[in-house]
């Protein structure tokens, strides 16, 4: 008894996706740390299960777990991917689809890529959330090994982006997970440590809530804009640079977050009865 699986990445911020939406699949947290383990298991960022939605004019709701096995509401590199999946299997050129964030949006662009509006920058301090009233351009109560008073921005999931001069000489692995968890953040968040290189070009690295550094997080680069764009330093649309490439986002006047890169997918297997766990239904 197994399971089909997908290995999909986008700069290098990779998924395991498994679709759900005719045989139901529930891992426990447990399970999915099995799954997302580099060296026991297939190994992944984030492990995405596709379900049936019953909300109008959209094609599957996205279940989004990080590789601590904690469940989280927006990916932005996994909701490109899943995307293209639909579109695929559609034959459309725009899908809409649903996450515990809320409906995303996306659409095919040029060269192969997707672009996925990521709904609104939520900038109110209690939507981030912090954990007492604070500015989110400068939240001054953060502070840890030198850096401060981070851009906080909810993209469907919490962020604090450091703006910096020189962001490859932050000892990120080092403490990333001081500031995840840093009492300011009730939910934790995702630590981005970004600089601008001009008015259209942020290079940006990232510590993902639940999954440590990753080659790339596109809700974090939708962030790392919004974030840019609140101190004055870049214009609306830009292209942020990570260690996995690059995308190019976009916030619009009216609010809206707009995400476009490409996707790739690496391989197609099944996932072993020991990794799936005796509990589950499951494909014969």
């Amino acid at each position: 008894m197994t399971r089909e699986f997908l290995k999909m990445h986008g700069l290098g911020n990779d998924f395991v996706v498994i679709d759900a939406r005719h045989t139901p699949y529930q891992p426990s947290e447990a399970e999915v740390r099995a799954i997302a383990n580099r060296r026991t298991g297939v190994g992944c960022d984030q492990f995405i299960v596709l379900e049936k939605s019953d909300a109008p004019g959209v094609s599957a709701f996205m279940r989004i777990r990080n590789a601590d096995g904690g469940e989280v509401g927006a990916c932005g590199n996994a909701s490109r991917c899943i995307g293209w999946l639909l579109m695929e299997e559609s034959g459309a050129d725009a899908v809409s689809f649903q996450t515990a964030a809320g409906v995303l949006h996306a659409s095919r662009a040029d060269q192969g890529r997707i672009t996925v509006d990521m709904g609104p920058a939520r900038l109110e301090w209690d939507a981030i959330p912090l954990a007492a009233p604070a500015d989110t351009l400068r939240v001054d109560a953060v502070e840890h090994a030198g850096y401060s008073a981070p851009v906080a921005v909810n993209m469907g999931n919490p962020h604090a982006v450091f703006l910096v001069d020189d962001v490859s000489a932050v000892p990120l692995a080092d403490i990333g997970s001081a500031l995840e968890h840093h009492a300011a953040f009730p939910e934790r968040a995702n630590i981005e440590f970004a600089q601008v290189l001009s008015p259209t070009q942020i290079r940006m690295r990232v510590w993902e809530r639940g999954a440590g550094v990753t080659q790339a997080c596109g809700s974090g680069a939708c962030a790392t804009q919004v974030a840019a764009v609140r101190r004055g330093l870049t214009e609306r649309k830009a292209d942020v640079i990570l260690d996995g490439g690059t995308l190019t986002i976009e916030w619009t006047p009216d609010n809206r977050v707009l995400m476009t890169g490409p996707i790739a997918v690496s391989f197609r297997g099944r996932l072993s009865a020991e990794l799936v766990g005796p509990g589950d239904r499951v494909d014969a």
